[in-house]
């Protein structure tokens, strides 16, 4: 049993995939979350010497962030990477309230759940690391995917505000990982596989943002935006009118857009 022990959630692909492996090879024990399965009962990372449990379980409920807290069997959280998510294009006003509900749920509420609860023992002994992954979509408003733009802009929000609340706390750090599209299951999940973002050839590796995140985190950074083409974009969008920048992802997110 290693002397550090992480949580990373939405693990099973993607990011979270490779925020796992990082975290392993940094020499944590490993409890690893996801609503979709894993390859097997180590998500894949026995091999590289380290206690790992793998958990399947929807994160959108309070019931599901306990089921995960119950889980780390008592263990002190040293690092905590909240990253699970979900996506969902086309119309809001065509979407099934359940599925524009589990977004929300999923990206907001048990995102927050969880930080409140793992954060309250981290402030109490002045100790930690949490990153929690944002996104760059959260600056401009999500024409076609509108609710989980809408998500984003409340996380990055909301880690800028909470760390603040917590800046006395010296030994705890709280930063927020921003990527722009990455080449994830993120995109047929949330169905976009029909838009020009969706089959956008050039989307970012999770290799090389989670990497961002994961040295971002352990050298203390508020917040990292990965890639930098998105940190261009970020900029763009702080002095660029919402109407045009709404436009501007309506012609990348609205179902057909592939074919334009």
């Amino acid at each position: 049993m290693a002397d550090k022990f992480a949580i990373v959630t939405g693990a099973s692909t993607g990011i979270g995939a490779e925020l796992a492996k990082l975290a392993v090879k940094d020499g944590y024990d490993l409890l690893v979350v996801a609503d979709t399965p894993f390859v097997d009962a180590s998500a894949g990372l026995q091999h590289l010497g380290a206690d790992v449990k793998t958990l399947e379980v929807d994160l959108s409920t309070f019931e599901g962030v306990d089921q995960l807290l119950s889980a780390a069997s008592g263990r002190q959280i040293d690092l905590l990477c909240a990253n699970a998510g979900h996506g969902l294009g086309h119309a809001f006003l065509e979407q099934d309230p359940s599925a524009w509900r589990h977004v929300i749920d999923t990206n907001v509420t048990g995102t927050l759940y969880l930080l409140q609860k793992v954060l309250r023992a981290m402030v109490a002994r002045n100790a930690g690391k949490v990153l929690v992954t944002g996104s760059i979509a959260g600056f401009i408003p999500g024409s076609f995917n509108a609710v989980y733009n809408g998500t984003k802009a409340f996380v990055d929000n909301f880690t800028d505000a909470l760390r603040n609340e917590i800046k006395d706390c010296d030994g705890v750090t709280l930063t927020t990982l921003m990527p722009g599209p990455v080449d994830t299951e993120f995109f047929a999940r949330g169905d976009m596989m029909d838009t020009q973002v969706g089959q956008d050839p050039k989307k970012s590796d999770p290799a090389d943002v989670a990497k961002d995140g994961y040295d971002a985190v352990m050298s203390g950074k508020a917040s990292i935006v990965s890639g930098w083409k998105n940190k261009i974009q970020q900029a763009v969008a702080n002095v660029t009118p919402a109407a045009v920048l709404a436009e501007q992802h309506r012609k990348m997110a609205k179902p057909g857009t592939a074919d334009s």
